[in-house]
């Protein structure tokens, strides 16, 4: 988090992200230390009850931090997209709850935070040991993505990563083999995507 935040935003506010049902050492410990470090302001967002016992279980302490009550995760998916849609939250963090829970009141036609431009999910890796960071992306949005939908993908990756690097990108698609064989459709998806790239129907990288 603190390589994307020095990247993106080092002379700006903390990022104030609602943190969705914290329950868990982990989430909690991680929203701890990014504010310690005034990377983030959170918002924690879920079982005023359970988030306390966490804490003082974990001895974590919440003196100065926000806590929004809800009676369990769902509720706690939903007014975290609540408080970003009113302005009260500026991002979303995924606590203990399953990504479908997390992703469903973000995706909803009604009250969720759907545009015009396909979702979808990028880790960001840096290593010590590697001159470069990683964008790894699709792990977890789009479970079996078309042609179509890989081209949104990557275009979505390529926009990222100009967004927090400002520099062009390269791009690596990824199948069970590095020749195109046709009996593996994931190669020839690759093969059609470097076409589109060269003729400009993905940009950017």
């Amino acid at each position: 988090m603190k390589y994307i935040y020095d990247k993106i935003a080092p002379d700006t506010a903390p990022n104030k992200p609602a943190v969705i049902h914290p329950t868990d050492e982990n989430t909690l410990r991680g929203a701890f230390e990014a504010a310690a470090a005034k990377l983030i302001t959170p918002i924690l967002v879920g079982p005023e009850d359970k988030i306390r016992k966490v804490a003082k279980d974990a001895n974590i302490d919440l003196t100065n931090i926000e806590i929004v009550n809800t009676e369990h995760s769902h509720a706690a998916a939903e007014k975290g997209v609540e408080l970003v849609r009113t302005g009260k939250a500026e991002a979303l963090m995924k606590g203990k709850l399953d990504t479908a829970e997390f992703l469903g009141p973000i995706v909803s036609k009604e009250g969720g935070m759907r545009t015009d431009k396909r979702m979808s999910h990028v880790f960001i890796m840096q290593d010590p040991g590697y001159h470069k960071p990683l964008y790894i992306t699709d792990a977890a949005v789009n479970e079996a993505p078309d042609l179509m939908a890989k081209k949104d993908i990557i275009q979505n990756a390529v926009d990222l990563f100009w967004k927090i690097e400002g520099r062009e990108p390269k791009v690596a698609i990824l199948a069970a083999t590095e020749h195109v064989e046709p009996r593996q459709q994931a190669t020839l998806d690759a093969a059609a995507l470097t076409v589109m790239a060269m003729r400009g129907q993905i940009q950017g990288a």
